[in-house]
């Protein structure tokens, strides 16, 4: 069985041939030491200005894939009232934040300093549809050739990933965080000068990540990449590695692409770089080949944040952006947020 990964002027291009053995084509962890930790002593209080009663109050921390249990055992909540809450001192500082309405709606706020702002209002609310019944699909066992990569949700039912992960597929999955196979629905739409692509996969993969909207990203910031390397040869959770951005630019001065050195291997193509606030700001692209490349060793590429942007808004996607401030997280963190949100692609021919 071959797995060796396709080379392209030097690049090691990271999705992973797993030659499997017939396959129609396409076109929690606890906070790091020395960060900042609510006090206990001082209860966060959530506001409720949505104008009607709360039937439940969900408040975890932020990355977590579910919402936990309801924090208003003793009843509704009325509109203009309070809840106080006073989390451990080992629950970090950054908390995603629900409430339930008594007509369905739901007003959510994500990533909330409690630390530094100990009160939260919530007050816009939105009708939640309930989910799509999609049946799962299975993996064939009989493909002639199979490889994977990673791809991160970017809106409802959309996956991001390199075009190279899915170029030549008769037929794509997404394994999502909760172990569910889901099917992409073809077309997928490509910018091949980008190598990027955006599936469709209906079925709730995951909540979308949000790209970073400010401030320019700076080489020596430190990031993350989060994604599924050598799926088949090490264990199929997936794999977080940390490093820098060392070049604004690419090979050959490829203006849209960051240098970085988080080291990754084939199966990371198309998985999220994030910044130490868990915002997007590139897409796992592609790693120098030490073989082709002498004297040369973790030496790795990703797509700017910048223009997978603007690939998702010539494609007519909403997505989601925010700006990174306030005190970095912990990598755990960091991958906490990651998690939810990442998916394994196996492509079958």
């Amino acid at each position: 069985m071959r797995t060796t990964p396709r080379l392209i002027l030097g690049f090691l291009l990271l999705a992973l041939p797993l030659g499997a053995a017939p396959g129609p084509a396409w076109a929690q962890n606890a906070p790091a030491a020395g960060a900042a930790q609510p006090d206990p002593a001082v209860p966060v209080r959530i506001v409720n200005r949505t104008g009607q009663p709360a039937t439940a109050l969900h408040a975890v921390r932020s990355g977590r894939p579910d919402w936990g249990s309801n924090l208003l055992n003793r009843g509704p909540l009325p509109n203009n009232a309070a809840f106080a809450m006073r989390p451990s001192a080992s629950a970090g500082c950054h908390f995603d934040i629900r409430l339930v309405l008594q007509d369905g709606r739901e007003s959510t706020a994500r990533n909330q300093d409690i630390c530094g702002t100990p009160r939260v209002e919530l007050s816009a609310a939105v009708t939640v549809a309930p989910a799509a019944s999609v049946a799962q699909a299975r993996p064939n066992t009989a493909a002639r050739r199979v490889s994977t990569g990673t791809g991160f949700v970017v809106a409802a039912d959309r996956v991001l990933t390199n075009q190279h992960v899915v170029d030549g597929c008769d037929r794509i999955l997404a394994r999502t965080p909760d172990g569910r196979w889901l099917a992409a629905v073809p077309p997928a739409q490509v910018d091949r000068a980008l190598d990027l692509s955006i599936l469709s996969i209906p079925g709730n993969p995951g909540p979308a990540l949000a790209f970073r909207a400010g401030p320019a990203v700076r080489r020596g910031e430190s990031v993350v990449a989060y994604g599924f390397p050598l799926t088949g040869l090490l264990s199929a959770d997936p794999k977080l590695t940390r490093g820098e951005i060392n070049a604004l630019g690419g090979l050959r001065n490829d203006q849209n692409n960051y240098q970085i050195s988080a080291e990754v291997q084939p199966g990371n193509s198309g998985g999220p770089l994030l910044d130490m606030q868990g915002h997007v700001v590139g897409v796992v692209v592609a790693k120098l080949d030490s073989r082709r490349v002498q004297n040369v060793d973790n030496v790795n590429f990703a797509v700017k944040g910048e223009a997978a942007q603007a690939f998702l808004r010539r494609a007519g996607l909403a997505f989601r952006t925010e700006a990174s401030s306030g005190a970095d997280r912990s990598a755990a963190d960091v991958g906490d947020i990651a998690h939810r949100s990442t998916v394994l692609l196996r492509c079958e021919r």
